[in-house]
């Protein structure tokens, strides 16, 4: 009985993956998530109370392992002496990027599902919500370096909000276009070398 009931799980949800991928969140059809599966409605409502709860079982652990891992990211850097902030700037950020990428290639699908599919979800936003991270501890460190004295130009939070939302939503190519990736890799290391040096031209450095 166990060895069959994981075997349904598996089966409902491959065919979520397929009709989701195909048609997003939205326009998914339950009906044609259980018929793929080859279960019926009521077997289906044993293992999942919803569409959207079958969605968030599919995504959330990489939501949570992508977001995880960048407010690390984030909190180290932030949690570095202030006079050593500027040295490191942007060593944490390459190498949670590099991470990244190589999540991204071992889970192609579904977080192509929680970047691409997933409008009518509370995960539709998720880019988003990354981007106001990005602005929040960007303000902290251009704070930082006040402190320590430098003269640099002021930038409100709704042009670092424009950079940033440029700077992901370009990483995120590599989720739309299904890079391989070593090429990747040396997309998104040249996309940060780029943001890198306008952001130390921005600031004066």
């Amino acid at each position: 009985m166990e060895e069959k009931s994981s075997t349904t799980l598996e089966n409902i949800i491959q065919a979520a993956m397929e009709e989701f991928s195909d048609k997003g969140f939205l326009g998914a059809s339950l009906r044609q998530i259980v018929k793929k599966a080859g279960v019926t409605t009521g077997a289906f409502y044993g293992y999942f109370s919803s569409k959207e709860a079958l969605f968030t079982a599919i995504v959330e652990p990489h939501a949570a392992a992508l977001m995880g891992r960048y407010m690390e990211a984030q909190t180290s850097f932030a949690d570095l002496p202030e006079a050593e902030q500027p040295s490191h700037m942007g060593m944490e950020s390459s190498e949670y990027i590099h991470w990244m990428v190589d999540y991204i290639c071992r889970h192609r699908e579904p977080v192509k599902l929680l970047l691409c599919r997933s409008e009518g979800t509370s995960y539709e936003h998720f880019v988003h919500n990354m981007v106001e991270v990005e602005v929040e501890y960007t303000m902290k460190y251009m704070e930082v370096l006040h402190r320590l004295g430098q003269d640099i130009p002021e930038l409100d939070g709704q042009m670092c909000h424009i950079i940033a939302s440029g700077m992901f939503n370009g990483i995120f190519e590599i989720v739309v276009h299904d890079m391989p990736r070593d090429r990747a890799l040396r997309y998104v290391d040249q996309l940060r070398d780029f943001y890198t040096a306008g952001w130390l031209k921005l600031m004066g450095q």
